[in-house]
């Protein structure tokens, strides 16, 4: 009998909060705009779409659930993928103001940052000197004094929030010692198996994307964690796909989309949250691997199911 090749989950996180309107014209801004993304992101191939909100106007970070609620009603009715809200929002908003869409709309997945951190966005002001709107520019050069923060507290009011509501996390881990921190509350019994590590590389302030650092979180985390996880990786800007590549060579999943990098290659905009997904999926396949489906990712990650949210 020929052995049943391993499924890779794709995520794709459509927007998110790192890149400004002025940046690229594929941002998806507009709540239908970010729904057309993930449920062409789904259509491409990926099980988990990861959800930001915007200010339609100008594009700016929001975290209101009144801004998340339209389009995850539209995804949710047009595509069975897993809708997964960010806890994370934008690092100039408070705890509560990130934890309002989870706490109401009870996604199967939710997004969980490990630790307080230096998030350095500032260099793209060199790359991208012509910015629209004044909002952009205080954002981007305030990240040169802003702390990204993800206290204990904060980490342990999100999971306690969340308890009850069957909501499972994607722990983002930006550096080595936020795997330790996922492990003292593995410990304590607030997270609990199967753990979805999603290990973040390339942002300016946590680890770095070279080889040798993928290799050192996956063996931290095969140590931590053992056969109670499942490992992916984003990275960040020209260096999502290799990362990608690398992940899944070892064993794990992926995540691509705009929030992470707006190229499709060298100088070259990537015209969709789907163009990113398609390279992905040609790349998993090309391994000899396949694409998980939603309902395949449902079951490797323990989720509760899509008629279960709040939305």
């Amino acid at each position: 009998m020929t052995k049943q090749a391993r499924k890779v989950i794709i995520t794709c996180a459509v927007t998110g909060s790192i890149h400004t309107p002025s940046m690229s014209p594929y941002l998806p801004v507009t709540a239908e705009e970010i729904a057309d993304a993930a449920v062409g992101a789904a259509e491409a191939g990926a099980a988990i779409v990861h959800l930001h909100a915007r200010n339609p106007q100008d594009g700016e970070p929001v975290q209101s659930p009144e801004a998340f609620e339209p389009f995850l009603r539209v995804i949710k009715q047009r595509s069975d993928c897993v809708i997964n809200i960010t806890t994370g929002g934008a690092a100039t908003m408070t705890i509560e103001e990130r934890l309002q869409p989870v706490a109401r709309f009870k996604p199967e997945v939710a997004s969980l940052n490990m630790g307080s951190m230096n998030f350095g966005l500032f260099p793209m002001l060199d790359r991208f000197p012509d910015l629209k709107h004044e909002w952009e520019r205080t954002y981007l050069e305030g990240s040169r004094s802003r702390v990204f923060r993800n206290t204990f507290a904060d980490i342990e009011t999100i999971l306690t929030t969340c308890a009850e509501n069957g909501t499972r996390f994607e722990i983002e881990c930006y550096d080595i010692g936020h795997l330790y921190t996922c492990a003292h509350f593995v410990e304590r019994g607030l997270i609990k198996a199967p753990i979805f590590i999603q290990s973040v590389f390339g942002i300016l302030g946590g680890i770095g994307p070279h080889p040798e650092d993928v290799m050192h979180m996956r063996r931290t985390a095969d140590r931590l964690f053992g056969d109670k996880y499942e490992w992916s990786v984003l990275g960040a800007g020209r260096h999502q796909m290799a990362v990608g590549l690398q992940s899944m060579l070892m064993g794990g999943h992926m995540r691509v989309g705009l929030e992470d990098s707006i190229w499709s290659g060298p100088g070259k905009l990537a015209t969709s949250n789907a163009e990113q997904v398609a390279t992905a999926v040609r790349m998993v396949r090309d391994a000899g691997l396949e694409v998980a489906t939603p309902a395949e990712a449902r079951e490797i990650l323990g989720l509760k199911g899509g008629d279960q949210v709040g939305f």
